[in-house]
């Protein structure tokens, strides 16, 4: 499996991805700056966290007219898997890749730490690691997590299972609404997540639960989604 994380001006969790993939996963990871405008050799896309453009305008907004966006738009219409962590979810959600949007926290104020969050569909390829309904902990970082759409996207997506984490506990950092925290496209093969989970590979960073994210993604590929 060959993984790309797409590194745009203000990236700062880049490093982060590129590290976490190069430990768990069995191929190459390459940092590709976003003026990249093909990414066919790729398996994998990460759009990493940050603050890509510095989130003038609306966070993600820029960023998504970017070359390399087209290209991970091509790579989704492919069926290839693309993760889109925090700044990366904000930007597949601006580009069209995923249903709703990322508004300023509920609080008006960044949030910061380790959350819960219930694994709501394990039937996917990035949660095959994981059991239905268990918790797991992983750090959220942000301004602009609060998850919205308007109730009839909401339960289209309910019920296509596209919601695959929620905040646990009644814990709910941002506002987001029915306390999404990830969510896929309806293919499946996009996903995007407020939460870090490559801040959250080894128990010396806090938890290693996140890790189930990526071995997830090589299991998956492995099987349905290996290029032949």
């Amino acid at each position: 499996m060959k993984s790309a994380v797409i590194q745009f001006p203000g990236s700062n969790c880049d490093m982060d991805a590129v590290k976490a993939l190069r430990a768990l996963s069995d191929g190459p990871t390459d940092l590709v700056w976003h003026s990249a405008e093909r990414l066919d050799e790729y398996d994998l896309i990460v759009i990493p966290g940050g603050f890509s453009y510095g989130d003038y305008l609306r966070a993600g907004a820029i960023a998504r007219f970017s070359p390399a966006m087209r290209a991970v738009a091509k790579a989704a219409e492919d069926g290839r898997l693309v993760l889109g962590i925090c700044n990366g979810f904000q930007i597949l959600t601006e580009a069209g890749l995923l249903p709703g949007a990322l508004r300023r926290n509920e609080s008006l104020q960044f949030r910061c730490g380790m959350v819960g969050l219930t694994v709501e569909n394990a039937a996917t390829p990035f949660t095959s690691a994981y059991r239905a309904g268990e918790v797991v902990r992983i750090p959220v970082a942000h301004g602009e997590g609060n998850y919205f759409v308007d109730d009839a996207a909401l339960a289209r997506m309910e019920e296509r299972g596209q919601i695959v984490f929620r905040y646990a506990g009644g814990h709910n950092p941002n506002g987001s609404v029915s306390g999404i925290a990830g969510v896929t496209n309806e293919r499946g093969n996009v996903l995007g997540m407020m939460p870090h989970p490559e801040r959250a590979v080894h128990e010396r960073l806090g938890s290693a639960d996140g890790a189930g994210v990526f071995a997830s993604i090589v299991d998956s590929w492995r099987g349905q989604y290996a290029v032949q």
